[in-house]
């Protein structure tokens, strides 16, 4: 009988023997081989649409206003000059091809140097016998020579004379004339032959005396510059010609006595003037409105206004556009 010592040995030993022979077999097998990885086809799925436009982008609405906008009027007395529409509401009273021009050297409120009375009108020049037209819609009122004293304080002053009613208080008066062709009471229609051209009362040659007048057309103090009211003439291009509206006053505001200045065009602010008026402000007897000068009739561009006053110098730049009416005010000391 073997002793417990060897048996345990040799049981170690065959256990030994059985692990090396297993690791012997597995060093000596093939080495296992990879499997690549499997490979995938994507799938594409393509997509017609029925429109080959894209659908409208939407607008938005507009946000209201925060507030409604309020029409402030230009202030002449605080800026350079004021562009407005003007009111002229007269057409001429005579056409074309005769003389539309008022006569440049007897303006509203000119004494032609000191030479006549002021003037309560503008004189259009033209041949004895020229067609005088209704410069608006309107009533005879008066149509004859006026033999009394009416509307002016001499009688026969305005020789054979037409008074027209329009809307508004406004009124127009056509002077001089040597044959009227309305009846005091009948309307007329604006353009409509009145009467002609003609040297009768006080005239000096054959002209129109034209007036506008507001309110009580027997007050000679009711007389406007009629070159305010009237539509500007055609300049060379076609293009109505425009007006200014000057005031020259004092510090206090108030309109001067009768001072001279000079209007000077200029196509370009750089360059000389190529026309220049010289004008005068209204007679102190004229001083009512709010101006105390009217030209009518001036080419469109840049006007320079120079004048004198007690001593100092003043220079205005101003802006006259076709069609448009320029107010200025210049404060002098």
């Amino acid at each position: 009988m073997q002793s417990p010592r060897k048996t345990i040995y040799i049981v170690m030993n065959r256990a030994f023997a059985v692990l090396l022979l297993l690791f012997l077999l597995a060093s000596c097998a093939p080495a296992p081989t990879s499997k690549p990885m499997p490979t995938y086809t994507p799938i594409i799925i393509t997509f017609t649409p029925t429109s080959t436009s894209l659908p409208p982008t939407p607008t938005p609405s507009p946000r209201p206003p925060t507030s409604t906008p309020t029409s402030i009027p230009c202030d002449p007395t605080a800026i350079d000059f004021c562009i407005t529409d003007g009111h002229f509401l007269f057409a001429r009273p005579i056409h074309l091809p005769d003389n539309t021009f008022v006569d440049i050297t007897y303006r509203y409120g000119s004494t032609a140097n000191g030479k006549r009375d002021p003037h309560t009108g503008v004189e259009f020049v033209n041949k004895f016998g020229t067609p005088v037209y209704a410069a608006g819609v309107g009533k005879v009122i008066f149509a004859g020579p006026d033999k009394k004293p009416v509307y002016m304080p001499w009688p026969d002053y305005y020789g054979n004379l037409i008074v027209i009613e329009h809307a508004d208080g406004l009124y127009t008066l056509y002077a001089h004339l040597s044959k009227i062709l309305v009846e005091q009471g009948q309307t007329v229609a604006v353009g409509e032959p009145i009467g002609a051209v003609g040297q009768t009362g006080v005239a000096i040659g054959p002209h129109i005396h034209f007036e506008v007048r507001r309110g009580d057309v027997q007050n000679q103090d009711a007389t406007e510059n009629p070159e305010l009211w009237l539509v500007p003439n055609l300049d060379e291009t076609g293009s109505p010609r425009g007006v200014l509206q000057l005031s020259i006053v004092d510090q206090d505001g108030k309109l001067v006595k009768p001072v001279k200045y000079n209007l000077e065009h200029h196509t370009d602010k750089n360059q000389s003037a190529d026309l220049i008026y010289y004008e005068s402000t209204y007679d102190k007897k004229m001083l009512k409105e709010a101006e105390n000068a009217g030209i009518g009739d001036l080419p469109a561009g840049w006007y320079r206004i120079r004048l004198l006053y007690n001593g100092y110098s003043y220079d205005r730049w101003v802006e006259v556009q076709s069609g448009k009416l320029t107010q200025a005010v210049i404060t002098v000391k």
